[in-house]
């Protein structure tokens, strides 16, 4: 079952309180303590009746989904102004390696929790999506670098990169000095042995 919310919201002010309630659902999900996930909780962290929560989305998961859909945008974004600027292969590597530390690091906790959460989630279509275009854009990217690269390239760097940082924010609330030296050599490693004449 799609989680969504109830209406997209076209006035300012609407759309100011749905971001509202994301970003509260996003604060409850990066405090030090175990989080208290719920309607009400995400409701009163965002300062609004739970009527008023209830006429955004029409429960926590579509909440939830919600706050995936801004995190992977915020990726997404970042990605294509990678590739944008960047005019050597291996730079845009090296620079999609450091998106995806600071993404995850920049708000450490949310992450790793809203990690374990997008696992129960039924997300629909829409969220996949956006799932299926960070791989497209590290396609794009390891093309320009290897240009027989396939989408199961692409599907194993994302991988090894997304195993990696998770596991050092498990460690970690900061990343390791050396976590970007041991993602590159990684992520230039699979590459290399995938295509040894390179």
């Amino acid at each position: 079952m799609p989680h969504t919310p109830r209406k997209k919201p076209r006035q300012a002010r609407s759309q100011a309180t749905q971001a509202i309630i994301i970003e509260a659902a996003a604060r409850i999900l990066e405090a030090p303590s175990e989080p208290s996930l719920t309607t009400n909780a995400i409701a009163e962290k965002a300062g609004i009746s739970i009527g008023s929560l209830y006429q955004y989305f029409p429960d926590k998961r579509a909440i939830l989904a919600s706050l995936l859909r801004r995190e992977w945008q915020i990726m997404l974004d970042a990605m294509s102004e990678n590739i944008r600027r960047q005019t050597s292969a291996k730079a845009a590597i090296d620079a999609f390696i450091d998106i995806a530390i600071a993404h995850q690091f920049s708000r450490p906790r949310m992450s790793q929790r809203l990690e374990l959460l997008e696992q129960s989630l039924d997300l629909d279509d829409d969220v996949l999506a956006l799932s299926v275009e960070i791989q497209t854009r590290v396609l794009t990217v390891l093309q320009r670098y290897l240009p027989d690269a396939s989408a199961d390239m692409a599907r194993d760097i994302v991988t090894i990169c997304k195993a990696m940082i998770n596991d050092s924010t498990r460690m970690d609330l900061t990343p390791g000095a050396d976590l970007k030296h041991r993602l590159s050599a990684a992520v230039f490693g699979y590459l290399q042995a995938i295509s040894p004449a390179r």
